[in-house]
């Protein structure tokens, strides 16, 4: 039996500040949920919690950052994509291949002026 292709990928995802602790964790599990039911891993993620957006998206100006890196045949990306269009607690999200897991993630902090 020929093994399906599965590239690794890292998924960047803003979910909505306005939501409960309890309905933010419930869109989360939603998109880790479409990850592995479409066949793929999720390798590792990393909750980068509330920060500030750059600029106003939809009224939101704060969102949850999640960054996740899972393997998964390409075919399903597109899938995903047309996925997360529909949700409407995710303010944006990207998805790129990579070569590597990061295994620590920092940002440098804002200064208000």
């Amino acid at each position: 039996m020929k093994q399906k292709l599965q590239n690794l990928y890292e998924g960047m995802y803003i979910i909505s500040s306005k939501l409960s602790d309890d309905a933010r964790h419930k869109a989360f599990d939603k998109i880790q949920k479409g990850i592995t039911e479409r066949g793929g891993e999720i390798v590792k993620q990393h909750d980068q919690g509330r920060r500030r957006l750059a600029y106003d998206i939809n009224g939101n100006r704060e969102g949850f950052y999640y960054l996740v890196y899972f393997k998964t045949d390409p075919s399903a990306i597109l899938e995903m994509w047309n996925e997360y269009h529909l949700n409407e607690d995710l303010i944006r999200f990207i998805t790129l291949r990579t070569e590597k897991v990061m295994e620590k993630i920092e940002f440098k902090a804002l200064i208000d002026q």
